[in-house]
């Protein structure tokens, strides 16, 4: 199971770029291929981390699954009150919750596709904003009214993440802290004590390696990130690390990271995992039940 990915990630606006844009029929081909090859593989469950604003399309998602046989869970929420829209900007509480809840129970737009999963992130400059907190403590409220968990954007400036959830009573195991070992802010997230409250971690940028050809600038050396994860599982903490790969399938208004894509899981990380000493079932436990029990609506 993969729990942090993307199908077609991109800023608001991105549907208008001239550089970048792609016609449906090009995303799909981009697309499709990684899917299959992502299910012959063994991954049954592609969480698709994209937040309103940056790209979701249920529809899209249910031509996927029927083509590729990959079962794709949609989100709802924000990668981060930067990336919502002005109509967001001021928004209170209760009407975000509304949003989220609505999303989770009824379904996104006219679909009918209901979410299963809330995003939420810190924006640019590392501290949450007003509307970060906002955002941050509607996923709170929606949460508890449906059971569906919350995925983080960055898990930096968790202290006020979790004064929030603890305000709106969240148990943190509810909450996946993402992106704790990216190569900008893993020195700056305090990934054993966010998991000493009881949140759950996410190693989810496995495979964006300063040794790609082009490497992004949150790339972080490959044995690096691993010796970070095997560090934090060896600690006995391996029941509360979930990991994936934040892949795009295809970008949206920008080109992507040419040689990343979902399938790292299975190409090198698990073999990386199977030679640095990890048995099948510890291997299971990080891809099959942990996900599994993070996903699971629990009202």
């Amino acid at each position: 199971m993969a729990v942090h990915e993307h199908i077609g990630y991109g800023m608001p606006g991105s549907e208008l770029d001239t550089r970048w844009w792609k016609t449906p029929e090009q995303r799909y081909q981009e697309t499709v291929p990684k899917l299959r090859r992502f299910h012959e593989l063994g991954g049954g469950t592609f969480v698709d981390a994209t937040g309103i604003c940056n790209g979701r399309d249920p529809d899209y998602y249910r031509s996927l699954s029927a083509k590729t046989g990959v079962h794709i869970v949609a989100c709802t929420g924000f990668v981060g009150g930067d990336t919502a829209l002005a109509h967001f900007a001021d928004a209170e509480v209760d009407y975000l919750a509304a949003q989220f809840v609505h999303e989770i129970t009824v379904g996104i737009g006219g679909t009918g596709a209901r979410a299963g999963v809330i995003k939420v992130g810190v924006s640019r400059g590392g501290r949450m904003t007003d509307l970060d907190k906002r955002i941050y403590r509607a996923a709170a409220r929606a949460a508890r009214a449906t059971g569906a968990p919350i995925l983080t954007h960055l898990a930096i400036d968790a202290e006020n993440a979790i004064a929030i959830f603890e305000e709106e009573r969240l148990p943190l195991h509810r909450v996946l802290f993402g992106h704790v070992d990216d190569g900008v802010n893993a020195d700056k997230t305090r990934d054993v004590w966010i998991a000493d409250q009881g949140g759950r971690i996410g190693f989810d940028t496995f495979g964006y390696e300063t040794e790609l050809p082009d490497p992004p600038f949150w790339a972080r050396p490959r044995r690096e990130r691993l010796d970070h994860f095997l560090r934090f599982i060896g600690d006995g903490r391996i029941h509360q690390v979930l990991a994936s790969a934040d892949a795009n399938c295809s970008p949206l208004g920008w080109p992507g990271v040419e040689g990343h894509t979902v399938n790292y899981l299975f190409d090198d990380l698990i073999p990386d995992l199977r030679a640095a000493g990890l048995d099948e079932a510890a291997i299971r436990t990080v891809f099959v039940d942990n996900p599994a029990a993070f996903l699971t609506l629990q009202p």
